[in-house]
């Protein structure tokens, strides 16, 4: 390029020559400025400082790495990490001896830290304990109550939630108390204006699960699930990972819908709550499109409280205790003695007469192995 220019060509035919900008050009033609063409040094070096200004004196760095090894043997505390060096130091009246956090940057850079750095892995898709919603080919609902909220005039409010899992479809009951009656109601009402849902999700509130003193007992809620051919799930207990979903439409709700307004009556919560839905299922419409379609309510379906249940699933999802036991329906199950304090999915098979426990882990969601088989058969009074 330099030798193009003392030919007489001007900077921009150089350039297009070259194919650079005028600037590179105009770059190396000032390096070589009044120079012999073999007497320029056409290096290319950085530019950046051999040396940070604001790094760490090298000999206060090699004080506070031999600080450490001192400490590591000699200290009565047995302590020789970043706190208990710049202790050391400044009881040795060294001078500008460096913040807590540049001690610890120093160490790491040195690669002298004795603890190991957390693994964080990507989370798990949505839905991944259940294949079939995670693969989102079916879509799963999940309900539940957000209590203890109160009006002026002491008025107790409850409201029943409930979301879908891939479609973000919401919806918000209000009412002062609801009961496993009302809450069914409420399902019903919901499922009848959208459709049903492959699964429905809840935690373990004795309105979803039925008297939980009685072994083999399923509620209403259950039994309600199971005439509609949907399959109801339950969340561990005291675990709130696999209830994200609806647990962040609760706060959701609360946030947008309960603090922002004070109100005298339930009827204006009531109101707010629903212009709140209305406006949520607006903006989530794209979404609710592109998730699993949801079954038609049959027709000529009624509610019969009463009736034979002679096939379906009901999942509890539970974790193992030490002696790799889980409970459901009231009753104790062995599972797999090397599968101990882990997830597991237990599937209540009412035609098979059986429970088939699978084996549940975050760090391969993709994998659930099959722990076991125990049989089982729900109560005469829920099959006649």
């Amino acid at each position: 390029m330099v030798a193009a220019s003392r030919r007489g060509k001007s900077l921009r035919q150089v350039a297009q020559k070259f194919q650079v900008s005028a600037s590179t050009v105009k770059f190396w033609l000032d390096k070589a400025q009044g120079k012999r063409l073999d007497r320029v040094d056409f290096s290319d070096s950085s530019s950046a400082p051999h040396r940070v200004a604001n790094r760490t004196n090298p000999d206060m760095e090699a004080l506070i790495l031999d600080t450490r090894q001192y400490l590591r043997q000699h200290s009565d505390l047995g302590e020789f990490g970043a706190v208990a060096i710049r202790r050391e130091l400044l009881g040795r009246r060294k001078k500008a001896v460096p913040a807590l956090r540049t001690i610890g940057y120093i160490l790491q850079r040195n690669g002298v830290l004795d603890c190991r750095q957390r693994v964080r892995r990507q989370p798990p898709v949505k839905g991944w304990y259940l294949s079939a919603v995670a693969n989102v080919k079916a879509e799963l609902d999940e309900f539940d109550f957000v209590e203890g909220l109160f009006i002026r005039n002491r008025t107790e409010v409850e409201v029943f939630n409930a979301i879908s899992l891939h479609g973000g479809l919401v919806a918000s009951f209000v009412r002062e108390r609801f009961s496993a009656k009302t809450a069914l109601e409420a399902i019903l009402k919901h499922w009848r204006e959208w459709g049903l849902p492959d699964y429905a999700q809840f935690d373990n509130d004795n309105r979803f699960t039925g008297p939980r003193q009685h072994r083999d007992a399923i509620g209403r809620i259950i039994r309600l699930c199971l005439s509609l051919a949907v399959v109801p799930v339950f969340a561990p207990p005291r675990e709130h990972g696999l209830q994200n979903g609806i647990e962040s439409y609760n706060g959701l709700w609360q946030a947008k819908v309960w603090t922002r307004f004070e109100y005298q009556a339930l009827g204006e919560v009531q109101t707010q709550s629903r212009k709140y839905v209305n406006a949520h299922r607006a903006r989530s419409a794209a979404r609710r499109d592109a998730a699993p379609k949801r079954r038609g309510f049959p027709l000529d379906w009624s509610w019969d409280e009463n009736a034979s249940h002679k096939s379906g699933r009901i999942i509890f999802i539970r974790r193992t205790n030490d002696k790799a036991e889980v409970e459901v329906l009231g009753r104790k199950y062995k599972v797999a003695k090397h599968w101990t304090n882990r997830l597991v999915r237990s599937e209540v098979d009412i035609a098979g007469k059986e429970i088939r426990f699978y084996g549940l882990r975050r760090v391969e969601p993709t994998n659930h192995p099959l722990l076991g088989i125990a049989a089982y058969e729900l109560p005469l009074r829920y099959l006649n």
